[in-house]
């Protein structure tokens, strides 16, 4: 299938079964997978990369009682009981006001919710609890890209990447969110970036996506693909 590069005054490109990004460090990941030039959630139960979820220790000190309300959740969310999760995380955040990780999974489940709005002020919540947060700042890029909001989720993914450069998660949403803009060499040296990254942390299969990635969108201007 030829894919044709629209006018610049559209700003969604025809990219096929693109993955912007699972988040996979230490817990819940929100993902979204743009089709034909639409993106839309992808929750994990479709995901077929989708592992065990961890629990991050963010705090200073741990208790039995976080970690088992967070265990909660987790499961509740892996098993696809986004509402279930919500309200677990709701009760968590009842008794840890002040625990980030708390804020940033309950901002994944209202995400997986299409809660967009929702999500994004709980993960400004992580934030202002752990401002060096670069998770909840490429999460909050994703719920705007779901939005098709691609200069705030650029604008967020910058905050991701100059606290962590090396996050090839963000650098890929980055790119991503660049070509929807019609940036595409910027979108380019991104991917190769995350490539680079994946490969040195030895991550196969995250090279293999990128690499997919990045092959679509180096042929879409070429007459000679179909």
């Amino acid at each position: 299938m030829k894919l044709k590069r629209k006018p610049k005054s559209a700003f969604v490109q025809p990219i096929s079964c693109m993955m912007l990004s699972i988040i996979t460090v230490m817990g819940i990941s929100p993902s979204v997978l743009a089709v034909s030039g639409q993106v839309s959630l992808h929750s994990p139960e479709q995901d077929a990369q989708r592992q065990p979820q961890k629990i991050a220790q963010f705090s200073g000190t741990d208790s039995p009682e976080r970690s088992q309300l967070l265990q909660q959740a987790n499961a509740l969310y892996n098993q696809g009981d986004f509402k279930g999760a919500e309200e677990n995380l709701r009760t968590f955040i009842k008794k840890f006001p002040e625990d980030a990780f708390g804020h940033f999974q309950l901002g994944n489940a209202l995400f997986e919710q299409k809660k967009s709005e929702e999500a994004i002020s709980a993960y400004r919540e992580a934030i202002r609890l752990q401002p060096k947060y670069a998770l909840a700042y490429n999460a909050i890029g994703m719920a705007y890209a779901s939005q098709s909001s691609w200069q705030e989720a650029i604008t967020e993914y910058k905050k991701a990447l100059e606290i962590n450069p090396n996050y090839g998660e963000a650098l890929t949403n980055f790119a991503l969110a660049l070509w929807q803009t019609n940036k595409k060499d910027e979108a380019l040296s991104s991917l190769e970036k995350a490539i680079n990254i994946f490969k040195a942390q030895k991550r196969g299969e995250k090279v293999n996506q990128v690499e997919r990635i990045l092959r679509e969108i180096k042929t879409s201007d070429d007459p000679s693909v179909s």
